[in-house]
């Protein structure tokens, strides 16, 4: 599995501060750049090709999950695997 090099720079910011929500603005930011912050398409696109290339069943994400109206988190493993006893 290939990432681009944009696939990359998002899913690095998101293991950085794995456990945390992440806002729509910060990724867009540290992804894009300052200019970006209101292009929220980029994001969703970007993510559901992440979960494409990473999750087993990107229509049900184990970790890269979207917080609404908010931003998205990397699930925890420990986060993963409380959730997946429920």
């Amino acid at each position: 599995m290939r990432l681009t090099p944009t696939e990359y720079r998002l899913l690095a910011e998101l293991v950085r501060h794995a456990g945390k929500v992440l806002t729509h603005r910060h990724l867009l930011r540290e992804v894009w750049g300052p200019g970006r912050t209101d292009q929220t398409h980029y994001l969703r696109v970007y993510m559901q090709q992440l979960r494409e290339k990473l999750e087993d069943d990107p229509s049900r994400p184990r970790w890269l999950r979207t917080e609404p109206g908010v931003g998205y988190r990397l699930v925890a493993d420990q986060d993963a695997s409380s959730a997946s006893d429920r």
